[in-house]
Formats: C-alpha cells, structure tokens, sequence
C-alpha cells in the first residue's frame, strides 16, 4: 500500500514539474564585470535549490562536528543512568532472591555510579530506595552498624524535604519493623510514633505496633490494636477471633490479685466478654485466687445462653463450673438441669452438673453424673479425680469406707 502511495506522488510531481516547467522560454543573465552568462530560467531554479541545499548540509555538518563534545559527554552520562539503574534492578533482584552480601554490593555500585552522574545525583527516590536496598541485605546479614548508617543517610537526605513524604514513611515503617526484629520494642514504638497520623493507621503500622505490645508484654494495648486490624480486614475472620481471643486470655493470666482482675475484666470489648473460652479463663483464674463466686458471676451470662453455644464453647463453660462448683447456689440448680435436658450426653456438662450436686449435698443427684464422670477418658484427669474423691466423700457420709476406699485409689491411679 505504501509503494502503491509513493507512485501515486511520483507521477503527481512529474505531471506539475512537466506542466510548470515544460514550455519556459525565460532567461537569467549573471553580469560578473565583463563576463555574461545567460541561462535558462529552469537551470537557475534547478541551480539555486542545489546550492541551497549544499549550504544546508555544510551548516549541519559544521554544527554536528561543533557539538561532537557535547554528545560525548550526555552519551556518556545516559550510559552511567543506564549503568546505575541496572546495578539497582540487580540489587532488588538479589535482595528477592536472599542473596544478600551481592545485593547489598549491587546496591553500593548503584550509588557509587549516581555519585558520577549529574543527571541522577538530584534523583532522590533513587537515593533512598538504593539505600533501603543496602540496609535490607546488611540486616539479613546481621551487620547493624552498616544498616543504621544506610538508614540514617537515607533519613538524613528525606527529613523535612518537601515532597518527600512516601520516601520518609517507608524508612520509617522499614526502620521499625527491623528493630522489632531485633527485639527492640521501645525503639520500634518511638519510630511508629514519629509517623503522620494517616500512616499509623495504615495495616503495616498497626502489625507492628500489635508485635511491639506483644514483645512488651502489653496484651491490653495489643488487644486494642488487633482490634483495629480486625475492623480494617487485617486477618481473616477466624483468625482475627483466635488472635483477639489469646490476647484477652494472656490479659486475665497478668492478673495477680481480684481488683486486677476485674480491672482487666473491665478493660475487655463486650464481644471478649462474650467469648465463651475468654469468660472460662476469667472464671477459672477468679477460682484460684479464692473468689469462686465471682467465677461464677462471670459464667452466668454466658451460662443464659449455653443451649445456643457451639460444642467447644459448652464445654469450656462447663468445665469452669466444675472448677468454681465450691460454694455454688440453689439458683444455679435450674440453670444446669435445663443445660442437662438438652445437652445431657455431654460429659463436660455431666461432670458440672455431678459437682453442682454434689457440693449442694444432693448426693442421690449427684451420684450417678459424678459416676459417668469418672468413667469419662475425653475429660481432663484433675475433672475425674475430683469426681472420684466426690465419690468417696459420699461413701464415707453413708458409711461405706470400703466403696470409699476405692474410690481414692481410682482417684491416685489417674495419671
């Protein structure tokens, strides 16, 4: 199609030059002193156009030599850019592939070619990412020093330049994540704290500050921020339940005394409060400091609602009752015969319902649900002992020292 075009144009000059051109009696006479020289007009034009074209050539000519130098030298500095963007491609690549003493090399050469290139020099992204490059592959060889002089140099050239926001926060979210890494949690913090507000809330600021409350043993603080992961997608749901959930619970374990305890109680979201693993812990620690009833207190709510809760959570309830049976009231009695009328095959509720009895002296009730309890190998061995040694009070209260007798060593025979 072309060719077709370029022939179509040709016959098109040749038909104008023919029709302009072809019947031109015209003269141009040059006087030079004595000399005449006539010509057709059609070789003057012809003439002309050579000469100018001529002149054309000989200036592009003399201009081309003349910049000669010049082109040198911007061929030379777009090599030394070419060179210098290579070597820092070389270095992400290395750095990806944990090959990190040729990373952190290629990152340097990176460097050492923009320090030779005027083009580049005022580059500063490329500055502070061949930088974060070099301190990468230095922290995975564990060099701190060389890494904190990459890291400040990078700081140095972003801090308070306009325009230089994105450069900052990423040093800055770099710099915090490796000094958690070196379990460094304050100087993690200090550096999280040095970030603009609508970074902070970014979900890699908020993982590093819930991994530095965990490194300082925070779990409160901890909790908050996995909250916020949570509201923002951070984790999936499941194990956003199971984060917010060990939290809560190593929260209730720092507790030492009740009013801490209920301090930290206090402290918990409502949904923490209603997670059946989180509201056994409570009670079971409540238990151990001497304050079975406010256990009890803790497991009401949830025990409301125990027809309705998953098998897992039944049955934490129900072996935090066990431990906080001590001392239980006639208004609990309702509540575990209902749990009982639904989900009696239960052995966690069994053994509940065996030790409510059994505390509140209802031995005919108690009997046989402290039996299956015994008798129970999914349950916990402390939960069978307990039931055993229940047994074996019963026996003695209705004169029965030898069934009483068996029953304690049942009771030593379990592992």
């Amino acid at each position: 199609m072309r060719s077709v075009i370029w022939l179509v144009l040709l016959f098109t000059a040749a038909v104008v030059t023919a029709t302009v051109l072809g019947r031109n009696d015209a003269l141009v006479s040059v006087f030079y002193g004595t000399v005449r020289v006539d010509l057709s007009l059609n070789l003057f034009l012809f003439v002309l156009l050579a000469a100018v074209f001529i002149v054309f050539a000989g200036l592009q000519a003399t201009q081309s030599l003349l910049s000669l130098p010049t082109r040198a030298r911007e061929w030379r500095e777009q090599k030394r850019e070419r060179a210098a963007g290579a070597a820092l491609r070389e270095a992400l690549a290395e750095l990806f592939a944990a090959r990190y003493a040729r990373a952190q090399r290629a990152a340097q050469r990176a460097l050492d070619l923009q320090a030779l290139s005027s083009g580049l020099r005022s580059d500063l992204q490329f500055t502070v990412l061949a930088e974060m490059v070099a301190a990468s592959g230095l922290h995975r060889l564990q060099d701190k020093k060389a890494r904190d002089e990459h890291v400040n140099a990078a700081l140095a050239l972003v801090r308070g330049r306009i325009g230089s926001g994105t450069a900052f926060d990423g040093l800055q979210l770099l710099s915090a994540e490796w000094a958690l890494e070196d379990r460094d949690a304050e100087r993690g913090l200090a550096l999280l704290a040095e970030l603009p507000p609508g970074v902070a809330r970014r979900t890699q600021a908020l993982r590093l500050k819930l991994q530095a409350a965990r490194q300082q043993r925070r779990p409160l603080d901890a909790l908050q921020t996995a909250r916020l992961l949570a509201k923002h997608q951070g984790f999936s749901a499941p194990a956003a339940q199971s984060l917010l959930r060990s939290l809560a619970i190593e929260a209730i374990d720092q507790a030492f005394d009740l009013d801490q305890l209920r301090r930290v109680w206090s402290q918990l979201d409502a949904d923490d409060r209603r997670d059946a693993f989180v509201v056994a812990r409570a009670a079971r620690r409540a238990q151990s400091m001497g304050h079975a009833a406010q256990g009890r207190t803790w497991l009401q709510p949830s025990w409301d609602a125990i027809a309705t809760a998953g098998p897992d959570a039944r049955r934490e309830l129900a072996l935090a009752l066990v431990d906080c049976a001590p001392g239980v009231g006639s208004d609990w009695l309702p509540r575990i015969e209902s749990a009982l009328a639904v989900h009696g095959h239960e052995p966690a509720l069994v053994a509940a319902a065996g030790m409510a009895f059994a505390d509140r002296q209802l031995w005919g009730k108690a009997r046989r649900p402290l039996e299956q309890t015994a008798s129970a190998s999914s349950l916990p061995s402390p939960v069978r002992r307990q039931a055993l040694r229940c047994l074996a009070a019963i026996a003695r209260e209705e004169g029965h020292e030898e069934h009483a007798h068996s029953y304690d060593q049942r009771a030593a025979a379990i592992d």
